[in-house]
């Protein structure tokens, strides 16, 4: 996976961040529930949201992270 340079912009879409990380929309998706919704049903009722810069930031940490020890 391959970051994307970063847009400088105020708020991201899902989709945006997911561009921005190099991977799926549903991947991203799993990455928030598997670090980020500590509960089981928060997991299941994650809105649809935006994401700001530091989110992004936190994001790309996180799939870094969990990409290194997949491989």
């Amino acid at each position: 996976m391959q970051f994307k340079p970063v847009i400088n912009k105020a708020q991201y879409s899902e989709a945006e961040v997911a561009e921005q990380l190099g991977v799926t929309v549903e991947d991203l998706r799993t990455l928030i529930r598997r670090h980020i919704v500590i509960e089981e049903t928060e997991a299941t009722n994650v809105p649809m949201t935006t994401f700001q810069p530091s989110d992004l930031l936190v994001l790309r940490l996180l799939a870094k992270n969990h990409l290194s020890t997949v491989a």
